[in-house]
């Protein structure tokens, strides 16, 4: 099986707001300089997903992933994981990208790499949640996607994928070559291994620029977005508290419930 896997580099999901700050007018998160990005963590799901296929299956895994001012030794992370090459799309023609020109790209990209079985990204990205690049993706190349999905198992020459829906699952079978978005119900992503990190230390990425891939310069960045975005900031939070009075249990809740009624909250 040849697979191949979209991962984005993210600001840490996990830091508080009060640890990093808001351009209003460039509309960017700005990262503190002592805390790294990661991969985002439905990502790293797809990754795995990949792994257990390759253990079961064996084949080669390709991670994909499109940005500016990479940081290597975040990027670098499937490979340390088990993956075996990794492609950087990398080009200051890519800012301000929506999801249709990140998918156009990723697409252009993924048609350079060659042939291959099936395509994992991340059920969403974890910074903007949109979900939208995995579909995109699958349209452009014309092949069939499932997703989101918590179960991927080759059978017969198969693809079954247990499909996450809101009270359960369901069991979807696709042809390859298929695209599939990969959620968090599939499990932790294995921990890279020390022999793993030192491989992907010793392992050079293959770098495309929007020339190296031919992309029309009208279909990505910032002026071929086909959303707008129209405000981004960190919503302040206030919380109040009042204490409720009564001399008996029952004056206490007489007096409470009258409070409730003027916050219309009965």
């Amino acid at each position: 099986m040849n697979i191949i896997v979209c991962v984005k580099q993210v600001l840490d999901p996990e830091l508080p707001p009060s640890a990093f700050k808001i351009d209003p007018e460039a509309k960017k998160a700005i990262a503190p300089r002592d805390r790294a990005p990661v991969i985002s963590p439905f990502d790293e799901n797809a990754v795995e997903a990949a792994l257990r296929i390759k253990d079961a299956h064996g084949g080669t895994i390709t991670t994909l992933c499109l940005g500016r001012d990479l940081d290597m030794a975040v990027v670098k992370k499937p490979l340390s994981m088990g993956a075996d090459e990794l492609v950087l799309l990398q080009d200051d023609a890519f800012e301000g990208s929506d999801s249709f020109a990140t998918a156009y790209a990723l697409a252009t990209a993924i048609k350079k790499i060659g042939e291959f079985d099936l395509i994992f990204c991340g059920r969403q990205s974890a910074d903007w949640d949109a979900g939208q690049v995995g579909s995109g993706i699958a349209e452009l190349l014309g092949i069939p996607s499932v997703t989101p999905a918590q179960k991927i198992e080759i059978k017969d020459g198969k693809v079954v994928v247990e499909r996450v829906v809101a009270d359960g699952y369901e069991i979807v079978e696709v042809s390859p070559p298929a695209l599939i978005t990969v959620s968090n119900e599939l499990g932790e992503p294995r921990y890279p291994t020390m022999k793993g990190i030192m491989v992907a230390k010793k392992k050079t990425a293959t770098v495309w620029t929007a020339q190296d891939l031919g992309l029309d310069r009208s279909m990505i960045g910032a002026s071929a977005a086909k959303s707008k975005m129209l405000k981004l900031f960190i919503p302040v939070r206030e919380a109040r508290c009042e204490f409720v009075a009564g001399e008996t249990a029952e004056e206490f809740g007489a007096n409470l419930a009258l409070k409730l009624r003027e916050a219309k909250l009965l």
